[in-house]
């Protein structure tokens, strides 16, 4: 699983994160108003919720990292 977890003692639930995933895999509990991984199998290991969340509350697999692929076609 690419992205770990999400540390919800740290989570401020300031929503960068959700906004950073291109692909959905995280979203915003209704309840605790905090980020959740709702489709981890989905990840592609961008990085971007990681290096956008500015509590460090996101951990993302480095052992499953693999190089970003752009087409400029």
């Amino acid at each position: 699983m690419p992205i770990e977890r999400i540390d919800s003692d740290k989570c401020t639930g300031c929503g960068n994160c959700v906004r950073a995933c291109t692909v959905d895999v995280i979203r915003m509990d209704k309840e605790t108003n905090k980020a959740v991984i709702m489709y981890p199998q989905e990840c592609m290991v961008c990085d971007y919720c990681e290096l956008d969340c500015p509590e460090d509350a996101i951990t993302v697999s480095p052992e499953k990292h693999s190089p970003l692929l752009v087409s400029w076609c």
